[in-house]
């Protein structure tokens, strides 16, 4: 693999980005505060992350802030309000968004476990390994590769025990494998 220039430079500016990104993510920082914060115009810095990342630097601040609300989420007694505020959002609207946008089901739903709600799932190849995919009546909630069936199924439920569940040969599952 040839290095150049550009390379190490470029690796150590989104290794601090996403520091960056980690470490404030409940002050919900714009994209000119981070690309300001690595030496670089938001411009240049968004091309450059989501070459390297794979993503957004949007997008990988809203995974960071979801990761975030759901732990809050799993603890007794936190309201939706709380996981939306102590998450920097600025209410339970943006928390809404965040949940269904990225793991298909309401923040309430997903703090109850999956109450009411049915999860149809299948196991697929991949490229990478076989996939145990999952999803609600929204869209994908689950995507996980697995080396044991069993122990990934009973992980999935582990995550929404109160969902019901259905294998399914759903075809936005089909779809879904093609884009990993």
């Amino acid at each position: 693999m040839e290095t150049t220039l550009e390379g190490p430079s470029d690796y150590e500016r989104i290794a601090a980005a996403i520091e960056f990104i980690s470490r404030n993510h409940l002050l919900q920082p714009s994209l000119d505060d981070v690309a300001q914060g690595v030496g670089l115009s938001s411009f240049h810095f968004q091309r450059i992350f989501s070459r390297w990342v794979g993503v957004s630097p949007k997008k990988f601040l809203q995974f960071t802030t979801l990761t975030y609300a759901r732990k809050i989420l799993q603890t007794p007694g936190a309201t939706l309000f709380d996981a939306a505020v102590d998450s920097g959002l600025s209410g339970t609207g943006r928390l809404h968004d965040l949940f269904i946008r990225f793991i298909a089901m309401t923040p309430g739903e997903y703090k109850n476990g999956g109450e009411q709600l049915h999860i149809r799932f299948n196991f697929l190849p991949s490229v990478f390994g076989e996939v145990l995919i999952a999803r609600t009546d929204r869209g994908i909630c689950h995507l996980t590769f697995e080396e044991n069936r069993k122990c990934g199924l009973e992980n999935l439920k582990t995550s929404f025990p109160n969902a019901v569940y259905r294998e399914s040969n759903d075809p936005l599952f089909h779809d879904a494998i093609k884009m990993i």
